[in-house]
């Protein structure tokens, strides 16, 4: 017999990279594989599953990759990161109001508010778009991943324009136009350090940190066959002095690829936690500065960045369809924060 399991926190991400679950085993504990052991606590997670994510090199014991036929022993800490969630079907039509920008018989573009999580997942299984829309909207078409009406999503804490599908064929459509890369979408966003050109391209192979699971990053050389390919072209639009003010338009949509790329280029997004934003990465080390940062933290407690246009060609009409959002108020005020800053430091000079 085994001991009761000392369930010891369950932990979730904020998108849709994995749901992680830790588990430390009773001082009682049998010797029993990772997969059996997993499947008696993961409430809804198949055997089949379990040995996926562990094939996968999702599954730890002592922070230690292992495969489903490792044996846990007494008091053994227990990971397991799922890339799809196993409440991810269960849902649950809720009466959130959504900002619909546009809505026809076909289609609607919606201002996703920060905070807000796309599809339910990882702990976040109420409150997010979907059950919002299946609320508001009957019979919406699935995607391939089963989700109704999503042609595409962005993550938890950007803020903007998603274009949602309310038939079959506008699905169909607007997804080749996703896949294609002849939708447009324009970010903007805060990012860390003075951009030295006005404008320019990161082209960079996008996939899974080796070390850091929660995390993509950039692939290059020999090893870039292991990501995706990705392209991110940028243009300043306001330098701030330690921090630029830049519009990001996407050829490829890789998750987190802004982030990733800017990232790669020396330009973390500001206050973007995930990628080590929320930090002072550049400026001075004066703790006047350093309070200035934390304010703007406060004002601003989220990555900077808002998906500010979006363009298709709407699947009946044939018509190209755009449509723009303002920055919201946390970016626009911490902008005009770090403008005031960067003024105030030139009359300094």
């Amino acid at each position: 017999m085994e001991e009761n399991l000392n369930i010891e926190d369950f932990d979730t991400t904020d998108d849709d990279l994995y749901e992680h679950y830790r588990f430390v085993a009773g001082a009682g504990q049998v010797p029993l594989r990772v997969d059996k052991f997993l499947m008696n606590f993961v409430e809804n997670a198949t055997r089949n599953k379990i040995q996926q994510a562990a094939k996968d090199g999702s599954v730890f014991v002592n922070d230690i990759a292992v495969k489903s036929n490792h044996k846990v022993k007494p008091n053994d800490v227990v990971r397991v990161l799922f890339s799809h969630p196993p409440y991810e079907n269960l849902l649950t039509p809720e009466d959130i109001p959504l900002d619909i920008v546009y809505e026809d018989d076909t289609l609607l573009v919606v201002n996703k508010p920060a905070g807000m999580v796309v599809h339910p997942g990882h702990g976040n299984y109420s409150g997010t778009l979907i059950n919002a829309l299946i609320y508001h909207f009957d019979n919406l078409p699935n995607n391939s991943s089963n989700r109704p009406g999503l042609v595409h999503r962005i993550d938890k804490d950007t803020s903007g324009l998603l274009v949602v599908a309310k038939t079959e064929e506008a699905m169909t459509h607007l997804s080749k136009q996703f896949f294609n890369k002849t939708s447009e979408r324009e970010y903007v966003a805060i990012v860390w350090g003075n951009i030295s050109e006005e404008e320019g391209t990161i082209e960079g192979n996008i996939g899974r940190h080796p070390k850091n699971r929660l995390q993509n990053t950039v692939f290059e050389g020999e090893e870039e066959e292991k990501g995706k390919p990705a392209i991110t072209h940028y243009k300043v639009i306001e330098r701030l002095g330690y921090a630029t003010l830049v519009s990001c338009t996407l050829e490829t949509g890789r998750t987190h690829q802004i982030r990733v790329h800017m990232k790669h280029i020396g330009h973390t997004l500001f206050n973007d936690e995930r990628y080590g934003g929320d930090k002072i990465l550049k400026g001075t080390t004066f703790t006047k500065y350093r309070q200035f940062v934390e304010n703007c933290f406060k004002i601003l407690p989220r990555q900077a960045l808002h998906a500010r246009t979006l363009g298709f060609e709407h699947p009946i009409t044939g018509k190209k369809m755009h449509f723009e959002t303002p920055i919201p108020d946390d970016i626009q005020h911490c902008v005009e924060r770090w403008r005031n800053y960067a003024k105030n430091q030139l009359a300094g000079d």
